[in-house]
């Protein structure tokens, strides 16, 4: 069964005021359009267009009423919802330094504030719910920004010695400042003890060590040793977030984090524990259907240090691109080691595209394609979007467009 699926964006202050918009076709509304969910999830369940075609107004309604019907007989059997969310993104502005905790930390989380009385929607409540929110994005514009996982300890050493000669070779030298952070780098556990440092010290105000460790940091961003540097791009963004949150003791943290640029097409995949912000660009996202966030930093919004030291993984790693799979003729796959969901770039001007399926899905359109499963056929549009009952079996795909695919991330067959 194919229903046809619609949402209204969210407006965060940080979205984009024509990037979903624009891949929609459709003109902008003129305030900022940051992302639009389409999945069950309470927060922004999808609208079925054409109720009467299930009787019920969202996906989360009808899932909740016929789970078998719409997510199948193994998941309804578990008592299991959509297990994924699908969203388009657009970040005109830095999103907030975010980390996503393990199925683990979530039970336990989400049992101990239940039992300490925190309401759902308290400000200071961290798990919403008891799941994991492993993610990846594929970006869409032509370029797509972000921050993702600490970088090599070898790059943040030649980051601070950026710092030490742009400092050196300035009218007014404060070596004391560099001092500080180098004290904290240099330590048994470096990353944990500068991040958490920078986080309590440096979030009262004006008044304490770290924050002139940002004000120091800030002002050596823009220099020309900075500039010149190898970490130029990282520099810039220290640039970037001072204008949107000035004094933020993230902004330093920013420097101890991959900088990556992806291109049209390139994918990021963030594994729990992972701490990143998306900085600016439009991307397809696709998640575990989960509402936990640890902040740890660039927002004026609830962190909780202590919890977020225990989510976040600490180890250095490099940028953690996503590559995509071949799976077939004009199909790849975008993968991760995670059972909850996979992602599928469908070429339908290439003959014999299909992809088949093990579960639900929602097929999202680049361009205007025909799609056909083994019981309904649907002509897609650009920007429309479609929940596909598992009974489809098969999806065969013609035309001169792109669609994207999500669905569980069992292995599922491709020809």
């Amino acid at each position: 069964m194919f229903v046809a699926i619609d949402n209204t964006p969210r407006d965060y202050a940080w979205g984009s005021t024509s990037a979903i918009a624009e891949f929609r076709g459709l003109p902008p509304s003129g305030t900022p359009e940051a992302e639009l969910w389409l999945g069950a999830h309470p927060g922004s369940p999808a609208k079925i267009v054409g109720e009467a075609s299930v009787g019920h107004a969202d996906l989360a309604a009808w899932i909740a009423a016929e789970p078998e019907r719409a997510l199948g007989p193994e998941l309804a059997a578990r008592g299991a919802s959509l297990p994924f969310l699908l969203k388009l993104l657009a970040a005109a502005e830095p999103l907030s330094l975010q980390a996503h905790p393990t199925t683990e930390q979530a039970r336990a989380g989400f049992a101990r504030e239940e039992a300490d009385g925190v309401p759902i929607d308290a400000y200071d409540r961290n798990y919403r719910d008891q799941h994991h929110k492993p993610e990846l994005i594929v970006a869409l514009s032509e370029t797509f920004d972000a921050l993702s996982g600490f970088r090599p300890l070898e790059e943040v050493r030649g980051v601070l010695e950026v710092l030490r000669t742009a400092d050196a070779a300035s009218a007014s030298p404060e070596p004391g400042a560099l001092d500080l952070l180098e004290a904290h780098l240099t330590g048994a556990d470096p990353l944990r003890d500068t991040v958490e440092w920078l986080l309590r010290d440096g979030r009262g105000g004006d008044t304490g060590e770290a924050s002139w460790v940002v004000e120091r940091v800030t002002a050596l961003a823009t220099s020309d040793e900075a500039r010149r540097s190898p970490y130029a791009l990282s520099f810039e963004t220290v640039s970037s977030l001072t204008e949107t949150y000035p004094g933020d003791p993230g902004i330093v943290i920013s420097l101890l984090l991959n900088r990556v640029r992806l291109r049209r097409g390139e994918a990021l995949y963030l594994a729990a524990g992972n701490i990143h912000a998306y900085l600016d660009g439009l991307g397809i996202e696709l998640m575990a259907a989960s509402d936990n966030v640890l902040r740890g930093g660039l927002t004026p919004k609830h962190i909780d240090v202590t919890e977020l030291l225990d989510v976040l993984d600490f180890t250095p790693i490099d940028a953690p691109r996503l590559q995509p799979e071949p799976v077939g003729q004009g199909v790849v796959a975008f993968r991760p080691a995670v059972p909850d969901f996979v992602l599928y770039r469908v070429d339908a001007a290439t003959d014999g595209t299909r992809v088949s399926l093990n579960g639900p899905a929602i097929a999202l359109a680049e361009g205007t394609a025909t799609m056909v499963g083994e019981m309904s056929s649907i002509a897609l549009v650009r920007g429309s979007a479609v929940y596909v009952t598992p009974d489809e079996g098969t999806l065969a795909f013609t035309g001169d467009g792109v669609a994207w695919v999500a669905t569980v991330g069992v292995a599922p067959s491709v020809r």
